[in-house]
């Protein structure tokens, strides 16, 4: 998995980087290597909001695109927030993949196939077109 993290008039210490990365490995385990994972810094510029520390996450995946926003008083809890809710989507997401595969391939197993083939419905089978009955007139 891709990391992305930048940060918006907030610097990105090591610090921070390395602990996002820490804490992703639970869910870069889940996901693709072609995964790519967007993560965005930045501070409400006003004062009296409590929770002035805000961490946006967006996980790119093959055909889905996961968001989360977390604020906190610390980044570092906001960033923790954020990727509990992203380890939450992938596993929600990876099991509605699992149960329409499962669902998929118990109705293919269940299906009845024609004495013809797929193709052809049960009353067909042995007749050719050029040889069905001409209607009396």
């Amino acid at each position: 998995m891709q990391i992305h993290i930048k940060g918006r008039n907030v610097p990105v210490t090591d610090e921070l980087r390395v602990h996002a990365e820490r804490r992703l490995n639970k869910v870069a385990r889940q996901v693709s290597d072609l995964a790519r994972l967007e993560i965005e810094l930045f501070k409400e510029p006003n004062p009296r909001v409590a929770d002035r520390h805000v961490v946006e996450g967006t996980l790119y995946l093959k055909g889905v695109t996961l968001r989360a926003r977390e604020r906190s008083p610390e980044m570092i809890h906001a960033l923790n927030l954020i990727v509990d809710e992203l380890a939450r989507q992938v596993k929600r997401h990876r099991d509605k993949l699992r149960r329409r595969r499962e669902a998929h391939a118990a109705a293919a197993r269940s299906a009845p196939i024609a004495p013809g083939g797929p193709g052809i419905a049960p009353g067909d089978a042995g007749m050719a077109p050029s040889s069905a009955p001409l209607p009396s007139i």
